[in-house]
């Protein structure tokens, strides 16, 4: 079977925002987030996109959060998924912060969301040019590979300029974020429509949130595209029915893109797809 017919799982294990009060099962300790992630691997998921809670359980960017969770997923046995780190979670975070993990951990890849939204009804979720600019200048300096996080069209033309002025490389990689607060609406529609947006050559996955990850789930993969699951952007398996770990919506993706006569991609085959340079964080 050729990379074609192969299908990315992304699983988003812990967000900044779940609480074991909306689900007992969201990881928040090092240690929890890598046990995990290493069954969410055996599950199916090629990528780990990574948040780090603070001991209260808030979302951080403490760096040595991040090193601990990585160190302990790769000692893991055989554990190769690959490691995505989020650029985004603290709304508290400074510009300097937001990114010196990548500077000092260098994962295959990290979340680059390419612009500013309203972040539902009291909060602002600030990407400034200049902070872009300097994100994806260390992004390209220490081998990450940027996720571009889409909340809304106009972010697509955002990456598209960066990319023509030399700031983001090509191909680009897309990650559609589609029912967050503040942003585009979680429909089918508007997944074909974003879709239709990005420079041919790049790769791309969805998400919907809430009652709109189903929807976009088979959307995607009928489409072509790869996927994101976690109990980040949905705590439910089904209609009033908690989700019993981020595992268990990992395996559900998987027997989806089985039914589409398509197969999850490995670590090292996502690793094919995306352009990554199999970069080491420990």
């Amino acid at each position: 079977m050729s990379l074609k017919d192969k299908t990315i799982i992304t699983v988003a294990v812990t967000g900044a925002w779940p609480s074991k009060k909306d689900n007992p099962s969201i990881p928040l300790t090092p240690a929890e987030i890598a046990e995990d992630v290493y069954a969410c691997w055996q599950a199916g998921a090629a990528i780990a996109h990574l948040h780090m809670r603070d001991d209260e359980g808030k979302g951080t960017m403490d760096v040595e959060k991040f090193k601990e969770t990585a160190r302990l997923i790769r000692e893991k046995k055989d554990c190769d998924i690959i490691l995505n780190f989020t650029t985004s979670g603290d709304l508290n975070a400074t510009d300097e912060t937001r990114q010196v993990h990548l500077k000092t951990l260098q994962p295959e890849m990290a979340s680059y969301d390419c612009g500013s939204m309203n972040w539902g009804h009291n909060a602002l979720f600030i990407n400034h040019p200049n902070f872009l600019e300097a994100l994806a200048k260390t992004m390209n300096e220490n081998g990450v590979k940027p996720e571009i996080e889409i909340f809304d069209a106009g972010m697509i033309y955002n990456a598209m300029y960066y990319l023509k002025k030399g700031v983001l490389q090509g191909p680009q990689h897309f990650q559609f974020v589609l029912g967050a607060a503040g942003g585009t609406d979680a429909t089918v529609e508007n997944l074909v429509y974003l879709k239709g947006l990005i420079p041919e050559g790049s790769t791309w996955s969805a998400l919907g949130t809430g009652k709109g990850h189903l929807p976009i789930l088979f959307a995607a993969i009928a489409m072509g595209g790869h996927v994101r699951v976690g109990l980040e952007d949905n705590v439910f398996y089904a209609k009033n029915q908690l989700a019993e770990n981020n595992a268990q919506l990992v395996a559900r993706a998987a027997r989806i893109i089985r039914e589409f006569n398509k197969t999850p991609a490995t670590p090292n085959e996502a690793r094919q797809i995306l352009g990554l340079k199999g970069g080491v964080t420990a």
